[in-house]
């Protein structure tokens, strides 16, 4: 096998949750373009059947719902709440499609965490949303461990400060650029599809056959 041929998604379903906007849609579209197939789970399904679209003006399948809320819903704390989203809502994700992997024999899981797992946000406090990401670090860690044994690799993408629609306001206020992107090695936010996409791509193919447990940080330098 070639080593393009490698990174090819061809014959292979991605499931991609929250891919509605942001970045969830820009990372679906990079695995669509690799020649994958796309289930989408949304909470909006509109924005859901928009990506899905997307996908299907690129030649692939795409399949939109609506994701379950119950638990994600609760009128709870902030703390709480963030927790329940963005750290208990990974571990339910990744329960529910281990099963059909190791029924089929294997697959990659890839989830999203954030440089904020690692480094504290300067411009907001985001102590829930840090400790909730941090969390998915090591989640990703134990179940690549506890999962190696059923041929399911399980990874992480940390990206850096992104621009997007939903927060574009807040982005480009200056005040806050002077932070996210003045502070910066690039200096310049990063994108979706441009700039996460090549990294979730390769985490879900087979060239990362020899990669588990790993937090791929994409923050253009911004750590360091």
């Amino acid at each position: 096998m070639g080593i393009l041929d490698r990174f090819s998604l061809s014959g292979k379903t991605a499931l991609v949750t929250g891919a509605g906007r942001g970045l969830g849609q820009g990372m679906a579209l990079a695995l669509a373009e690799a020649g994958a197939d796309i289930a989408i789970a949304e909470l909006d399904l509109p924005a859901a059947e928009e990506t899905a679209g997307m996908i299907r003006e690129r030649g692939r399948r795409a399949l939109a719902f609506k994701q379950p809320v119950s638990a994600l819903e609760m009128s709870v704390q902030d703390w709480e709440r963030m927790l329940a989203v963005d750290l208990k809502g990974v571990f339910l994700c990744c329960k529910a499609v281990a099963p059909h992997m190791i029924q089929q024999g294997g697959g990659k899981i890839v989830n999203i965490a954030s440089m904020s797992s690692f480094h504290v946000n300067r411009d907001a406090d985001y102590c829930h949303y840090n400790a909730a990401k941090a969390g998915v670090v090591m989640l990703t860690k134990s179940l690549a461990v506890e999962w190696a044994r059923h041929k399911i690799y399980v990874n992480a993408i940390s990206p850096g400060y992104c621009r997007t629609p939903g927060n574009a306001a807040r982005s480009d206020n200056p005040a806050i650029r002077a932070i996210r992107v003045d502070q910066g090695v690039i200096k310049r936010y990063g994108q979706a599809y441009e700039d996460l996409g090549g990294a979730v791509v390769y985490l879900a193919s087979d060239a990362s056959n020899f990669t588990t447990g790993c937090n791929l940080v994409v923050d253009g330098g911004y750590s360091l």
